[in-house]
């Protein structure tokens, strides 16, 4: 509302079954660190879920781009920054060891350019999967934050020297994108054979 007061429905915009869109996970979650992180005992802090996502997509095809999908997600605090970023690769190797050991699906680690990374990341860490047709599809991508999001939510911690210093970050995930993946990898004009 105009006042403040949170979000005002269009009273002209009527749905069938209401439809309520929350903020992006990093809101939710760095409010709460901000809470939760007081001490260097408080960390590593390593935050794991699963939600349902909304996005505005002019084009969709199912399982790979599609307007709503299911997300893994994980955020983490840490006290270092080489803490951080080894948890942001030793995530990305667990992505890759699920779609080579359990989808039987060939990917390629890699980092994203400066163009492509996330927003508010120092470095974007993905695998690419690779398909039948000669495509590289994004199957996983893993991030390491820096501070970026500690300053700007401001989220600190006192250090084994008393003294105050911003946590060190990042974030992590797979979608559904995966099944169109494992179906593109394993599918012919015959069908499909799942390892």
């Amino acid at each position: 509302t105009a006042e403040g007061k949170g979000v005002e429905p269009d009273p002209e915009a009527k749905l069938e079954e209401p439809l309520i869109v929350r903020p992006t996970s990093e809101t939710m979650i760095w409010h709460m660190f901000g809470k939760w992180i007081m001490s260097y005992r408080d960390l590593p802090l390593k935050i794991n879920q699963w939600a349902n996502v909304v996005r505005w997509e002019m084009r969709t095809r199912a399982f790979l781009r599609s307007a709503e999908f299911l997300w893994q997600e994980g955020h983490t605090a840490h006290a270092s920054e080489a803490e951080a970023d080894a948890c942001a690769r030793q995530m990305l190797d667990v992505y890759e060891g699920v779609c080579r050991d359990k989808l039987a699906m060939p990917v390629i680690k890699g980092v994203k350019s400066s163009t492509e990374r996330f927003a508010g990341a120092e470095e974007t860490y993905t695998i690419e999967a690779l398909m039948q047709n000669g495509w590289a599809l994004q199957s996983g991508t893993s991030h390491f934050l820096g501070q970026n999001f500690a300053k700007a939510f401001d989220v600190s911690f006192q250090n084994d020297q008393n003294e105050q210093e911003l946590v060190w970050a990042t974030s992590w995930g797979v979608s559904t994108r995966l099944i169109g993946a494992l179906v593109m990898s394993h599918s012919d004009d015959a069908g499909l054979v799942l390892p």
